[in-house]
């Protein structure tokens, strides 16, 4: 088969000399396949075979590209037309760009005779290509030249590359990219890449009583920590430098081929391909390949099997043994060995989420604490007893207009229970420590993040401008075409009028979004209404009573779908308003991108639950004068209890929703459903022959895999999930420990997914979290108004503590019930809104109450407001005022007290620069004594050289008067 091949290419009018090596290339990497297996040893053989190595079995396969291939015939014969194609496209490239120059050429010269006999050559005419030409379009041609072309620039870069057509997945091909060393010296010095010397050195331990403590608590906690074997003692750390050509004897080069990482290599493969311009002056690399199909993925591999038993130890295997196990949930992460695999960016989000675990274990013991003392504390409670009391006795005014009655007030008895969980005198004390708590996160995660770069040998380490993205490229490339010729010679760029018309679309699309969600929220409310007033028309009389509680939970899940669908809508519309506005890089377009979906986002997950704190209830009217929407729709009023037990069924059916089916369950099925589609789709053609049932390659089972997709919605859900433990903390205490139990589940989930159903992603250095840590000060800062609002408006906190203070006569809680409730005068209604029966209760009444500050209908001024409406309003406006100040300026005191280096990390570091300094010291005053030696060397072989010149100078005369003499005897 080799022969047929040589012998077909040999059409192409090159030299045999020129055409032996590519083509002995070529054999070897396509058809010599089984003959170097032979050669190898067994452990290279089952490298080789596992697909993480060139065939060779000593050259890493660094990052891998796929692109799509149409094979006439299943086997190597489409194999071979393929890359038979890819030559002759190449070739006739070339040979049209020197017909073009040899038509240049005769236009300008005296027109020479021709044979009338020879055939008239044509630029468009193309004999090599044959029946092959005419099996591809120009589109798929043109890929391949794209492909050659890039190709080609990748080796003329360094890297080594090996092609695999005869895959077992039809269709697709596979470019093996492998950096050899030179290559990965110079990309780690232009990197700045940062790496271990020689210098070895021991890390300082605490000493005195908190060494003692701190051994204690290790021993305590040994056993929570994963089995991952050290590399080295903890206690001893490499002094870390940037790498550099010129200093390599400073590092430790004893095993080359391990020195740079696989996570360290796969980057820098990635940089190169990045950078790398095909054909077009604005094209940029890779990212425009695979956009435009040229290639279908890229990625680096994984380096090894995880279910196997005989596969061999490796980190992949070892982080789902001690990571991504449901089994290990209540050990510590392994961050180092996160980080080794899969990079500092992803490694800070695993850290930071399981310190956001850990400081949430203290926040649920408070929270649970809270709610056991509104358990125990509940028949104590004066305002329930008379609520549920049967003496008192209370008619209440109806809820609805005709279809509802008048009812008693010892009905909503279970309600007032029911609130006293959440609303009693703890609550404010819980709200001021969840603020402390948010901020003694913060502050921790700093110093967390400080002792991870120190660690991580981040400490120096700044972020660099990133290369333009290909579509900020080709939109300045289109602006320097559209103007003259005279400024082609200026650089372009995008100003801010180029971007004005996509920021006026942001702008009103932003506006537009946030209005649907208030249009949702709108017709939920009219859900709400007519349904209560269906629900107390029927004659049932427990769908009557339950009318309350049915449409409480009915709407929190209407919210709830409602959020689910508008989350993915919201994500594909901040996804496209970012791309119009062209950012230049791709940290920019990620800022962008995250900033737009977080607003949206948090807009639509929390305006129903901002709704029912702070407006409903508050626009009703009263009795005889009630606010209506269309003129039919009465404004809806909370239960006496307050809203604040609805708030809490609103907020629990949300964020468990939210956790359960949009992260988990989406998180879960969405992977697996598509690589069971990939696999299907794949299955059809590749695995027919029973050849092909062969175990895949690595590169090939990474293929089946999902690609990876970023960051950001890892932490939008774990942000969202903030905003509920610390905005609305206040109404429901046990947010934290439901947020607790999802995130011990979320770490090992995403580890899973990460480990499992993910391809590896490429490592990316990171110093911080970015953008999101200013997300997350701006929620923590946003949650004392929110809470202090919530315990004023939504909470009876400031009404029992006005009538307690200031109305009650004996200084207790007795009759505070009767204060809240005005009087009405059934007779004032409004004709055609009274109920229809007025004897529901057994006899007639004339006087209702209803929740509100207002004058009876007996006074001067029948219901006005009254002036223990302003004495209220005013304790509320004051205490939100007083609850910001004071628990904004107990954050500050904690932000003071708590340093954001840690004392050790700071000495640590200080340490390091000596210690670098007096290697540096060292090597120039090694370098000075072997010039001095040199020197002296060189000078003694002049003395000595001096001296023997003069000795043959003297001895010359002699020699030549004898020679004279001689020859005139």
């Amino acid at each position: 088969m080799a022969e047929e091949v040589e012998g077909r290419v040999g059409l192409s009018p090159t030299s045999g000399s020129e055409q032996q090596d590519p083509h002995f290339l070529q054999d070897v990497i396509f058809h010599g396949k089984s003959k170097l297996l032979k050669a190898l040893t067994p452990q290279e053989n089952t490298q080789s075979q596992q697909g993480l190595y060139f065939l060779d079995g000593q050259r890493h396969v660094d990052y891998v590209l796929t692109y799509p291939v149409k094979k006439s015939t299943v086997g190597r014969s489409g194999r071979q037309a393929t890359h038979l194609l890819t030559q002759n496209a190449v070739a006739r490239s070339l040979r049209r760009g020197y017909q073009s120059r040899d038509q240049h050429i005769r236009q300008h010269q005296a027109p020479r005779a021709q044979d009338p006999s020879s055939p008239p050559s044509s630029p468009g005419t193309d004999v090599e290509l044959g029946c092959l030409a005419e099996t591809l379009n120009g589109q798929e041609d043109h890929k391949i030249l794209r492909r050659a072309e890039f190709e080609g620039k990748l080796r003329d870069m360094g890297l080594e590359l090996e092609k695999d057509e005869d895959t077992k997945i039809s269709g697709v091909a596979f470019v093996k990219i492998h950096a050899p060393w030179n290559i990965l010296c110079r990309e780690a010095e232009l990197m700045k890449l940062k790496m271990p010397t020689k210098k070895v050195y021991e890390v300082k331990q605490l000493c005195g009583v908190v060494e003692k403590i701190s051994s204690l608590v290790s021993k305590l906690v040994e056993p929570l920590h994963p089995q991952v074997e050290e590399h080295q003692p903890k206690n001893i750390k490499h002094l870390s430098h940037t790498f550099s050509r010129e200093k390599q004897h400073l590092f430790d080069l004893s095993d080359k081929d391990y020195f740079f990482d696989s996570k360290t290599r796969s980057s820098i493969v990635f940089e190169i391909l990045k950078r790398t311009k095909c054909k077009a002056k604005y094209s940029m690399g890779i990212t425009t390949l695979l956009g435009n199909g040229v290639y279908t993925a890229a990625y680096p591999l994984h380096d090894g099997d995880i279910n196997e038993e005989s596969a061999v130890p490796n980190d992949r295997k070892l982080l789902y043994e001690e990571w991504a196990n449901y089994s290990v949930f209540y050990k510590y992460q392994p961050i180092g060995l996160v980080r080794k695999y899969f990079g500092e960016k992803i490694g800070l989000y695993f850290a930071w989420l399981g310190l956001y675990t850990q400081m949430l274990i203290p926040a649920s013991l408070v929270g649970v604490i809270v709610f056991l003392y509104g358990c125990a504390t509940v028949d104590d409670n004066i305002p329930s007893m008379e609520i549920c009391h049967p003496r008192y006795n209370i008619t209440m005014c109806p809820l609805c207009d005709r279809v509802c009655s008048y009812w008693k007030l010892s009905t909503a008895c279970a309600t007032a229970r029911a609130s006293h969980l959440f609303d009693n005198p703890t609550t404010v004390f819980f709200s001021i420590f969840m603020a402390l708590w948010a901020a003694m996160f913060m502050e921790h995660w700093k110093r967390r993040q400080m002792r991870l770069n120190y660690e991580w040998d981040l400490t120096g380490f700044e972020d660099e401008e990133d290369h333009p993205r290909a579509e900020y490229e080709f939109r300045v490339m289109q602006k320097s075409l559209s103007k003259d010729q005279k400024s082609q010679h200026k650089i372009e760029k995008l100003t801010c009028q180029d971007r004005l018309p996509a920021y006026m679309t942001n702008v009103v699309m932003m506006l537009l979004m946030i209005g649907v969600t208030f249009a949702i929220v709108f017709g939920v409310i009219l859900y709400r209404i007519s349904t209560k007033a269906a629900l107390y028309m029927s004659s049932n009389p427990v769908t009557r009573s339950n009318a309350q509680l049915t449409v409480k939970t009915t709407t929190a899940i209407i919210n709830l779908v409602v959020i689910l669908i508008l989350d993915e809508v919201y994500g594909a519309v901040a996804r496209w308003l970012t791309v119009l506005e062209v950012p230049k890089t791709d940290k920019s377009f990620e800022e962008r991108l995250i900033f737009k979906t977080f607003i949206l986002k948090f807009v639509n997950a929390f305006t129903p639950i901002i709704y029912i704190a702070f407006f409903r209830g508050r626009l009703v009217g009263r009795p005889g004068s009630y606010l209506y929407v269309f003129e039919s729709y009465r404004m809806e009023e909370c239960a006496h209890g307050g809203c604040l037990m609805e708030l809490c069924i609103q907020l629990s059916i949300t964020m468990l929703g939210k956790q359960l089916i949009q992260n988990n369950l989406f998180e879960i099925g969405v992977p697996k459903l598509k690589k069971l589609i990939r696999y299907i789709r794949s299955k059809q053609g590749a695995f027919q022959e029973d050849e092909r049932q062969k175990k895949l390659q690595r590169y090939e089972t990474d293929h089946f895999l999902e690609p990876f997709a970023g960051l950001t919605p890892e932490y939008m859900e774990m942000i969202i999930q903030f905003g509920f433990v610390t905005l609305f903390v206040a109404s429901f205490p046990l947010a934290p420990l439901f947020a607790l139990l999802n995130n011990i589940i979320e770490i090992r989930l995403d580890a899973k997914k990460f480990v499992t159903e993910l391809r590896r992603p490429v490592a990316a250095r990171a110093k911080d979290i970015g953008i999101w840590y200013n997300l997350l000060r701006g929620v923590a800062n946003v949650a004392v108004i929110i809470n202090a609002f919530v315990i004023s408006f939504t909470s009876d906190f400031i009404p029992r503590m006005v009538y307690q203070y200031m109305y009650s006569p004996d200084g207790s809680m007795h009759g505070f019930v009767n204060n809240t409730l005005s009087y009405f005068n059934v007779s004032h209604f409004q004709q055609g809104k009274e109920p229809m029966d007025p004897l529901y209760l057994g006899h007639p009444v004339e006087m209702c109450r209803y929740k509100d500050y207002r004058e009876p209908p007996w006074s001067t001024t029948p219901y006005e407001i009254s002036k223990e409406f302003w004495a209220v309003l005013a304790v509320r406006l004051a205490f939100v005022i007083v609850f910001q100040n004071v628990v904004m300026l107990m954050s500050d005191i904690v932000d003071w007290l708590i340093p954001d280096i840690p004392k050790d990390i700071s000495l640590q570091i200080h340490q390091e620069k000596i210690l670098l300094v007096d290697l540096f010291l060292k090597e120039e005053q090694g370098k000075t004594r072997n010039l001095e030696s040199r020197s002296c060397t060189e000078g003694k072989k002049n003395c000595s050289s001096s001296n023997n010149n003069n000795s043959s100078t003297v001895a010359q005369p002699h020699s030549g008067l004898h020679t004279n003499s001689t020859n005139s005897l």
